[in-house]
């Protein structure tokens, strides 16, 4: 089909946007490791039972040692770093915010795949990147009391968005390798791929953040978390359209179209979103913030479409 890997990748803009706010409202209820530990849960048992429906057999399938060592990693970086630094940038900053400094992920994910795949990069590049931050600042910048210019939002939300948006984009290199070296098999349709790919992925993300929870805070976060019904419910609707659906579908994209491009259509949800935020959150929606969105939102695409 003509353009599949980009519909799946608008998509994707569209499934990010709802967990982002699913997310936002989740760790401000449950907090950021005890959601993170649900949504790891819930999409490895997930993943199992989609594996038994389609191959017949509860393991994941295709993945050669090599493998399974790469989406590890990439789990490792793109949840347990990525999205412990997005959802406490939820916290602090808001989901809008947070998409919004995600349009660096692509930019991270070209240097990664620069750096890793020998993919070249290019003088309009650097112009892109400029366009990118400049959209960021118009949204996040403003006059302040005793200076020109001040950052109009916490500095420790920014600085875990920025994070979050440096994993996610070298995360998805990560995959990419690790999808490189899956093994053929007649048992397992090329659109499997992603989601067993993904099994990986989640399997670190649950035992990392397992972790981090046990020494932060203990396991008596998890206990009540599970008797809050709301909770359990965003916790539930966000791992079907993030780590699930969401991320599953990010990497089909990769697997239909280029990187670059996948992640372009990808990064939409900073505009996409805005409106959401205003319902929900009463998010004042300014023309600075639009225009500041849609900035960004170009430059992501002049970096990959020169």
């Amino acid at each position: 089909m003509t353009y599949l890997g980009e519909l799946i990748s608008i998509g994707v803009a569209f499934s990010w946007t709802a967990t982002a706010l699913l997310s936002e409202f989740g760790s401000k209820r449950l907090g950021n490791l005890t959601l993170n530990v649900l949504r790891m849960a819930m999409a490895l048992v997930f993943s199992l039972v989609l594996f038994g429906i389609v191959t017949g057999s509860i393991l994941p399938p295709g993945a050669s040692a090599e493998a399974a060592a790469w989406m590890l990693l990439s789990g490792l970086v793109g949840y347990v770093i990525g999205d412990f630094c997005l959802f406490q940038c939820y916290i602090i900053i808001g989901s809008r915010y947070g998409q919004l400094f995600m349009t660096l992920a692509p930019l991270a994910a070209a240097l990664m795949a620069w750096v890793t795949l020998g993919q070249q990069m290019n003088a309009m590049s650097i112009v892109a990147m400029l366009v990118t931050l400049l959209g960021i600042g118009i949204s996040v910048l403003g006059r302040g009391e005793h200076h020109k210019v001040s950052l109009k939002l916490p500095l420790n939300g920014v600085l875990y968005a920025i994070g979050a948006a440096m994993c996610q984009g070298i995360g998805l290199v990560l995959s990419k390798i690790g999808m490189d070296h899956y093994v053929a098999s007649a048992d397992m349709p090329d659109w499997l791929v992603p989601f067993s790919a993904n099994f990986y992925r989640c399997v670190a993300g649950i035992i990392g953040f397992t972790l981090l929870m046990y020494f932060r805070d203990g396991m008596a976060p998890l206990r009540e978390a599970l008797h809050d019904k709301k909770g359990l419910t965003a916790a539930t609707a966000t791992t079907i359209f993030g780590p699930f659906v969401g991320v599953g579908f990010s990497l089909m994209a990769v697997q239909y179209t280029a990187a670059g491009i996948a992640s372009t259509l990808m990064a939409m949800t900073p505009i996409i979103i805005l409106l959401p935020s205003y319902w929900l959150f009463h998010e004042k929606i300014t023309l600075k913030a639009v225009l500041g969105a849609i900035i960004s939102v170009v430059g992501v695409s002049l970096f990959f479409l020169t």
